[in-house]
């Protein structure tokens, strides 16, 4: 009897321990995030210059700006099971070296490295996006609207950065745009060393217990195909404009240096509404509604701004541009979490939304210049991403009911309950956690 009493104390002190280290595991996470869109966001600013030092076409350069965006759909799917592998947070530190070392590759002279770079980044960026929403619900799950509002925001703040002083850092360093670009690996680089000693802290279930098993009819639940349709669309929107922005700016007479700054400026005013929107939104339907048809209204602003006249008033169009968009990632992160039951639920979901969603928005980028090069323009294409916007206001509204996913399961399950407990507690800790947890 003693010491099946005394057996609580254990969970308890691991529980304090891991609180210590609670702002530095957070500040980890987000300098992590920012690396999620530096890499990639780098490249648009200098794409002319891509295009005059290789030879490509405007096709071959949105190419090359969908390549990431197909990574992230295709190396999602691997997720879980490198979560079983390594551990959530030991291999979010692996995904930073993986893109550290895409960004060295872009350094090569050949086409094909900069092509297979630009892959192998796509690639550590994907496993990213699936498990810091999951490290979120696992480690932060009291304060996740306020964490995943400033996980919406580190990813714009690296977009920021990259696409304002990519231009910039080339005149005053002096050097030509692959060595440029390849500074940006420093970001990633440094989230290595902050994820270190936290990446030590490998869960034992991942060395000593049976993998959690896969959701069953996840794929045929209605409410995820919403969630993923939203994010994939909202993807869509946002990595067409972050390809070709510049370019488009630039085609009206606009600096190079200029329009960098403008796709630079968008993001701005998309930090206050991603970190906005997941706390206006938590556990308030209603007001998920109210601003899903807001988001839309003011991408379509800034789309048919852009189409009309887009050296006129660019700030207008960019802003409301920024705004939509902040909203419809702060939502499309927030109904990941929100829509899940548990942490173990958490994990599919978003490998579900990033991978089929992410395949449906590589369809942008590429899309944006084919039909470039077809019309000589940029109307038409813009016109093209306002249409989107009509299965993108349908799939919010659908997602934005107040349900979980599998719905069917029952609360008994395994799945439904005890995978909501970190998986880094022992056996004897997760029983406490677990009785803990029913009597709250």
């Amino acid at each position: 009897m003693t010491s099946a009493k005394a057996a609580p104390a254990p969970a308890i002190s691991a529980a304090n321990a891991r609180s210590v280290g609670g702002a530095g595991l957070a500040i980890a996470l987000l300098v992590a995030a920012l690396n999620l869109r530096i890499a990639v966001a780098a490249l648009s600013p200098v794409l002319d210059d891509i295009e005059r030092d290789t030879g490509v076409s405007a096709t071959m350069a949105g190419l090359l700006n969908t390549v990431p965006v197909v990574c992230y759909g295709l190396f999602a799917l691997a997720a879980p099971r490198l979560i079983r592998r390594f551990g959530m947070r030991r291999l979010l530190m692996l995904t930073m070296t993986v893109i550290t070392a895409g960004i060295a590759l872009r350094l090569l002279p050949p086409l094909v490295a900069l092509f297979a770079g630009t892959a192998v980044i796509g690639s550590g960026i994907a496993v990213g996006n699936v498990v810091i929403p999951s490290l979120i619900k696992q480690d932060f799950s009291r304060r996740a609207g306020l964490m995943t509002g400033l996980y919406s925001v580190s990813l714009f703040l690296g977009a920021a950065i990259s696409a304002g002083l990519t231009v910039p850092l080339e005149h005053a360093t002096g050097l030509s745009w692959r060595p440029d670009i390849a500074l940006w690996g420093a970001p990633a680089i440094l989230a290595v060393a902050m994820l270190a000693p936290y990446a030590a802290d490998r869960p034992a279930a991942v060395r000593t217990g049976p993998p959690p098993s896969r959701p069953r009819g996840l794929w045929c639940d209605r409410l995820a195909w919403m969630v993923t349709g939203f994010m994939g669309l909202q993807s869509l929107g946002y990595y067409s404009m972050l390809a070709w922005i510049p370019a488009l700016l630039e085609a009206h007479h606009m600096s190079a240096g200029q329009a960098g700054w403008m796709l630079s400026y968008s993001s701005f005013p998309a930090l206050a509404a991603a970190l906005g929107t997941p706390i206006l939104i938590r556990g308030r339907v209603r007001r998920a509604r109210i601003l899903v048809v807001a988001a839309v209204v003011l991408c379509a602003c800034g789309y048919l701004g852009l189409a009309t006249a887009p050296v006129s008033l660019p700030y207008l169009w960019l802003t409301a541009f920024g705004l939509g968009q902040g909203m419809c990632l702060g939502l499309a992160l927030s109904f990941i979490v929100a829509r899940a039951r548990n942490v173990h639920h958490t994990a599919y979901l978003s490998t579900m939304a990033q991978s089929a969603g992410y395949l449906i928005a590589s369809v942008g980028p590429f899309g944006l210049g084919i039909l470039h090069d077809l019309t000589g323009g940029w109307t038409v294409p813009m016109l093209a991403l306002t249409a989107v916007l009509v299965p993108l206001l349908m799939a919010g509204l659908g997602a934005s009911r107040d349900r979980h996913i599998l719905s069917s399961v029952a609360p008994s399950s395994p799945d439904a309950e005890d995978s909501d407990i970190p998986d880094s507690l022992s056996g004897e800790e997760r029983v406490y956690r677990s009785k803990l947890s029913r009597r709250l």
